[in-house]
């Protein structure tokens, strides 16, 4: 039997959190990560978002990206100090 729309976009939602709630404990627990590691883990949460929602990156970037930089300002990794 196939899903309804709502259905698959609740699925999806839930796919989303879970990607993010996994990123977001990579960025707090990973003991030496650098920023172009930590980056990486953001760009590839984003990509996941994607191809579970196509065309709303922006969304992703307001939603979600501004909890994981703040992550990694408190962790150090980001220092925007430095203007």
């Amino acid at each position: 039997m196939q899903k309804s729309p709502v259905e698959e976009e609740k699925k999806n939602l839930r796919r989303l959190q879970l990607m993010v709630d996994l990123t977001i404990q990579i960025l707090y627990q990973s003991k030496e990560m650098t920023l172009p590691e930590a980056l990486a883990h953001i760009m590839s949460a984003r990509k996941f978002a994607l191809q579970l929602f196509p065309g709303k990156g922006e969304t992703f970037d307001l939603i979600y990206k501004p909890r994981m930089m703040r992550i990694l300002r408190e962790r150090g990794i980001l220092d925007i100090s430095q203007n």
